[in-house]
């Protein structure tokens, strides 16, 4: 009788702090009456209990953000790439994203030169990344991941396949960086890297409690010399095979920067502020393809960037967030024939809400107004437009949340540019562990302010030219276990309206919307992790791309930069002390003209890494990369070599005061 009335109490009092007070009365009452004896009164059985407050529980802070694919895709094909498990080792930000399926690597040669990606078969200003959910597409409208140091990225997500809830430029996908979190508790961590090529990196982090939130603080700066030789044909034109060693020259690269984050909750675990500020600067050298070497281009540039985030979480379910951002990145050409100098400005302001009803529909609407502006040193190329977009999406469970339904819409007013964004994804449980996934939408690409205004020399710009578009559809299938992962998915895109330059006027190129291509293949992916001492993951893409230009120079033919092979592989493995990994990346022979007469040859790079744990407390680990190991001579983009073997050497520490290491 005891324990029956304790658990009646316990469940008044539940009852009492999730309902109002007369339904609490009343719930104490038939509680009291239930339990008391046969024949005993109930007003000598009725208690009336203090409500209970049940506390909020503390928001993850590495859940994903309203602005993450795994937010507003749910059902796409989705990958995330952990960059906090190679922070001790030689790496660059396009190493760890081209590993992913459906990727290709656009690479201009040198561990800090640039590079930018194609995802299914799109041109690179077709990829829209984001830094924290912040667009980074500059005047061109593609992004040099080169300017992106893996010391403040905690993980990259990417999405493969048009981004339809991301408005402009997310033709072939979309990548978010996601930066490193502030943490509870004092901490400091840091890495130097020594190499090849007068290659030199470090960065420095700290992070803990401020202000009664969390920061923290990341400095960075790297440099390569870049000079390095390589076999090149002098007579490509001749029969004759044979080659000359060359020295790549102009080719160096200074970087620097730093990164800031803060949170705190305001009042309430309800409320939430996020702040985050970055700001970079790079200096490199142009050093163009082999045949046209250009000793004397260069280009500088800064780029700031802040946003400051408000979230506010309801209490049955659902929160809403109002985020304001700004970015200003200037360049400064040298050796260039358009501009020497361009300013590019771009903010916003979004407002999110999140709402779950009934326990079936996951409702999201989103609202923004933002600027964009291109200064240049000619006041006649300065555009400038204002920005404003609308979009709705549902996630819909069926059958107890075994079938997603995700139905979403945005549409975009770019400057004169209308643009809508329908999507439709999908999700399945099957049996045996199976999950399906399948997406069909439309995307679309607002010409960069380049293409429509500048005048770059002899390249003029063309403002009467329409947005880009791009029809998708993919339908994939994935497993897993506690040990091992496998998926297979296929995809189709068709690209309609795609900009060109052509001849005009017989000596000025000019860009026009009379291309069209499509591009359709397969993506497999896998990874097995046994035990603790080891693991291996690998992805393999086959592509095809066609052009369907209505010219018989250029039908059917495949396009430039989009090799129909690719496969990347990663066997690790060791104890905490010592650990070792061989890395494969290979790719098949791609054409770098739309005729399908040049191309550049298959290559494949074989890197090997060791890393040694030096001391426990603080954590001191050296680390050793082998670059291209067989020392292969490899070409990408148009003509542009790539360094042979590379060797360098890491030294990193991470220090836990809140944890009293560091102590010895």
């Amino acid at each position: 009788m005891v324990s029956s009335r304790a658990a009646a109490l316990v469940a008044a009092g539940l009852l009492a702090a999730l309902t109002p007070a007369s339904a609490v009365a009343e719930g104490d009452r038939d509680a009291s009456m239930a339990t008391a004896p046969a024949g005993a009164s109930s007003d000598t059985e009725t208690h009336t209990l203090p409500p209970v407050v049940v506390p909020r529980p503390p928001p993850d802070p590495s859940a994903p953000a309203p602005e993450s694919p795994l937010r507003r895709e749910p059902a796409g094909s989705i990958s995330v790439i952990d960059a906090k498990a190679h922070r001790a080792e030689a790496v660059v930000a396009a190493d760890l994203v081209t590993a992913a399926p459906g990727v290709q690597l656009q690479d201009r040669g040198g561990l800090l030169q640039s590079k930018t990606i194609s995802v299914r078969g799109a041109s690179s200003n077709g990829v829209l990344v984001l830094l924290d959910g912040v667009p980074l597409s500059g005047a061109g409208g593609a992004v040099d991941l080169a300017q992106i140091p893996v010391a403040i990225v905690d993980r990259f997500e990417l999405i493969r396949g048009g981004g339809a809830q991301y408005g402009s430029g997310a033709l072939g996908g979309v990548l978010n960086v996601v930066t490193r979190a502030p943490q509870d508790g004092p901490s400091v961590s840091g890495a130097v890297t020594w190499g090849s090529f007068g290659t030199e990196m470090g960065s420095v982090t700290a992070t803990g409690d401020l202000l009664g939130g969390a920061g923290v603080v990341i400095v960075h700066g790297a440099h390569t010399d870049g000079t390095f030789r390589y076999q090149r044909d002098p007579t490509p034109l001749d029969d004759d095979a044979s080659t000359v060693t060359a020295l790549r020259q102009n080719n160096d690269v200074g970087q620097a920067g730093a990164l800031v984050r803060y949170r705190r909750a305001l009042g309430s675990d309800a409320n939430r502020l996020e702040v985050m500020g970055e700001l970079s600067f790079d200096d490199r050298g142009i050093a163009g393809d082999v045949q046209n070497p250009t000793p004397d281009r260069r280009m500088q540039s800064q780029r700031l960037i802040g946003s400051a985030a408000l979230t506010h979480a309801f209490a049955e379910g659902g929160e809403v967030r109002m985020r304001a951002y700004g970015r200003r990145e200037r360049s400064t050409f040298e050796g260039f024939f358009g501009p020497p100098l361009q300013t590019l400005l771009s903010g916003g302001l979004e407002v999110e809400g999140r709402r779950l009803l009934a326990d079936v529909h996951g409702l999201t609407a989103r609202a923004e107004v933002g600027y964009d502006g291109l200064e240049t040193a000619a006041q006649s190329s300065s555009p400038q437009w204002l920005r404003l977009s609308a979009s709705a999406a549902d996630e819909i469970l069926l059958r107890d949340g075994t079938i997603s339904l995700v139905p979403g819409l945005r549409v975009d007013r770019n400057g004169p540019f209308t643009a809508f964004s329908p999507k439709l994804g999908a999700s399945v449980l099957l049996p045996a562990g199976l999950t399906l996934r399948a997406n069909a939408g439309q995307a679309h690409r607002t010409p960069s302010f380049v293409e429509l205004y500048v005048v770059q020399g002899t390249v003029l710009p063309n403002p009467n030219l329409r947005p880009e578009r791009a029809l998708f559809a993919d339908l994939g299938v994935e497993r897993s276990s506690d040990v091992w992962r496998m998926g297979a998915t296929g995809f189709y895109s068709l690209y309609e309206d795609l900009i060109s330059y052509e001849l005009y006027l017989g000596q000025s190129a000019r860009p026009y919307n009379f291309s069209a291509a499509r591009a359709m293949g397969a993506e497999l992916e896998a990874a097995l992790h046994p035990s603790a001492l080891w693991s291996a993951t690998a992805s393999y893409t086959l592509t095809f791309s066609q052009n369907l230009r209505d010219d018989p120079r250029y039908y059917l033919q495949e396009l430039p930069y989009r090799p129909r092979h690719k496969l990347s592989a990663r066997l690790s493995g060791g104890v905490d002390w010592l650990s070792g990994r061989v890395e494969l990346d290979a790719q098949s022979e791609q054409f770098v003209n739309r005729t399908g007469t040049t191309s550049v040859p298959a290559r494949a790079f074989v890197n090997l890494g060791a890393t040694c744990r030096l001391w426990r407390a603080p954590e001191v680990r050296l680390s050793l990369d082998l670059k291209n190991l067989l020392d292969a001579q490899g070409w990408d983009y148009a003509g542009y070599p790539l360094p042979g073997r590379a060797a360098y050497l890491t030294l990193s520490f991470s220090l836990d005061a809140g944890n009293g290491e560091g102590k010895t």
